[in-house]
C-alpha cells in the first residue's frame, strides 16, 4: 500500500493518515456522497427501528455458524494443524490487492486447507479504488486462480474508515460493481459479500443497502466490533449487541439490494500489554481472561439472535488480538484458544431452543444429539455448559 496509505504490520491494518490536508481535501470532494448517506439514513433507519419487532427469526444452526480468520503471514505451515485441532470448519483468508505479486503464495496457502469452506476477503487500497480497470484485471486473476477452491468473496473491507482508502459510500459502490459485473458476465457461481461497514455506524450501512447502483449483494458483511464498550452485553446509544444485530437485520430485510443474510466478517477484543500489536490504545485492551470470556459470550449472543448466519473471529494467530500469540516465533495458545475449542465441541451441532436473561443471568438453551444443552453466564463469570436428559 502506497503512502500516505501505509500498512501497519504490527496490527494488520492501515496506519492512521497523518496528512490532515489530504483528508480535508478528499472529504470535501466526497461531500455529495456524504450528504446522500445522511439523507438515506434519515429516511431508512427510523423505518428499520419500527420494523424490528415484527421481523421473524431465522433458523441458524451451529453447523455453519462458527468461522475463523487466518493469515498467510502468520505461521502458514503450522496453521492447518492448529485449525484441525480447533475443529472449526469455515475460514476467512484475506488477500490484499496490493500483493498481487504473491497471488501464487495465497493460492498455495488456501489449498493447504482440505475439506473446509473458505471465504476470501479482497482488501482494497487507494490505487484499486481509483483505478477500476486494474481492479477488474486483478479480480479476474483471483477468481480464475481459485476456481474450484473458493466461490465466496468479501468485496472490500472497512469502507467507513478513510485509512482503508474509501472516502465515500459512492466510491465503495463503484468498487463493488466491478466484482458484481464480473459475476453477471463471467463468474455466475460466485457468492459476493458486500457492505462491510465497521462498528455501529449504520448510516453508512443504509447507504450501501438503499441506492440506485446496479448491484446486488448475496450477503451483507459487518465488522461488528463492540470492544470499545467493554463486555458484549453492554449497550451503545441504547443498543446492546443483539439490538445492533437486529437493527442491521431490519435494514437488510427492507433492502431490495441484498439476499437476507448477515455475516459478521470480523470482530475481537484487543489484549492488554501487547503494544504495538494491539489495534487500539491500551485503554480499550482487556486481559486474556476477559478476552476469552467476552469472545464466547459474543458468539452465544450472536447465535441467540438467530440473525447471523456465520461469525468469523479475527483471528487465529495475532499477538495483539488473536487466540494464539506468536511473538518471537514461539506459539503460545491463549486461554481463548481452549475456550473456543470447548465452545465448538458443544455448539457445532446445536439448534437454538430459546434464550432468556435477567439483569445478571443469561441462559441459552439448545438441542443437540447429546441432549438438551443449557449454557449459563453472568457479567462476571465465563459461560458454563451442562446437559439435561443426556442421551
Amino acid at each position: 500500500m502506497k503512502q500516505p496509505f501505509a500498512w501497519d504490520y504490527y496490527s494488520d491494518q492501515p496506519a492512521i493518515i497523518r496528512d490532515k490536508a489530504l483528508k480535508r481535501t478528499m472529504r470535501r470532494s466526497a461531500l455529495p456522497s456524504l450528504i446522500k448517506t445522511f439523507l438515506i439514513a434519515l429516511m431508512t433507519l427510523p423505518i428499520a427501528l419500527i420494523a424490528m419487532p415484527f421481523l421473524g427469526r431465522r433458523t441458524i444452526t451451529g453447523e455453519h455458524f462458527f468461522g475463523m480468520g487466518v493469515n498467510l503471514d502468520k505461521e502458514p505451515n503450522t496453521t492447518p494443524y492448529l485449525i484441525e485441532e480447533l475443529g472449526v470448519q469455515k475460514l476467512l483468508i484475506r488477500i490484499p490487492l496490493w500483493e498481487m505479486d504473491r497471488l501464487n503464495d495465497y493460492v498455495t496457502f488456501i489449498r493447504s486447507f482440505t475439506n473446509l469452506h473458505i471465504t476470501v476477503a479482497l482488501l482494497q487500497d487507494r490505487e484499486h479504488i481509483t483505478s477500476l480497470s486494474m481492479t477488474k484485471d486483478h479480480f479476474i486473476q483471483i477468481f480464475e486462480a481459485l476456481d474450484g477452491v473458493c466461490h465466496t468473496y468479501i468485496i472490500g473491507s472497512t469502507i467507513n474508515r478513510a485509512k482503508w482508502g474509501f472516502f465515500s459510500v459512492n466510491e465503495y459502490l463503484d468498487f463493488y460493481a466491478v466484482a458484481y459485473t464480473l459475476k453477471q458476465t463471467r463468474f455466475p457461481h460466485l457468492k459476493l459479500i458486500g457492505s462491510n461497514v465497521i462498528d455501529f455506524e449504520y448510516h453508512f450501512s443504509a447507504h450501501t443497502l438503499f441506492n440506485l447502483a446496479k448491484i446486488h449483494f448475496d450477503a451483507i458483511g459487518s465488522l461488528l466490533y463492540v470492544d470499545r464498550r467493554g463486555a458484549p452485553e453492554n449497550s451503545q446509544m441504547g443498543f446492546n449487541l443483539m439490538g445492533k444485530i437486529n437493527l442491521l437485520n431490519a435494514l437488510i430485510t427492507l433492502s431490495p439490494k441484498t439476499s437476507n443474510e448477515l455475516i459478521i466478517t470480523e470482530t475481537n477484543w484487543p489484549i492488554k500489554h501487547t503494544a504495538p500489536y494491539a489495534p487500539t490504545s491500551e485503554h480499550e485492551c482487556v486481559s486474556e481472561e476477559d478476552y476469552a470470556s467476552f469472545m464466547v459470550r459474543y458468539h452465544l449472543l450472536a447465535f441467540a439472535s438467530q440473525q447471523v448466519s456465520c461469525l468469523y473471529w479475527h483471528q487465529l494467530i495475532a499477538p495483539g488480538y488473536g487466540l494464539i500469540d506468536n511473538r518471537e516465533k514461539i506459539l503460545r495458545k491463549r486461554k481463548a484458544y481452549e475456550e473456543y475449542k470447548i465452545m465448538l465441541s458443544h455448539m457445532s451441532d446445536a439448534t437454538l431452543v430459546d434464550y432468556r436473561h435477567t439483569s445478571d443471568t443469561h441462559l441459552l438453551r439448545c438441542s443437540t444429539p447429546r441432549g438438551a444443552l443449557h449454557i449459563t453466564w453472568n457479567l462476571t463469570s465465563a459461560p458454563i455448559y451442562h446437559y439435561k436428559d443426556r442421551a
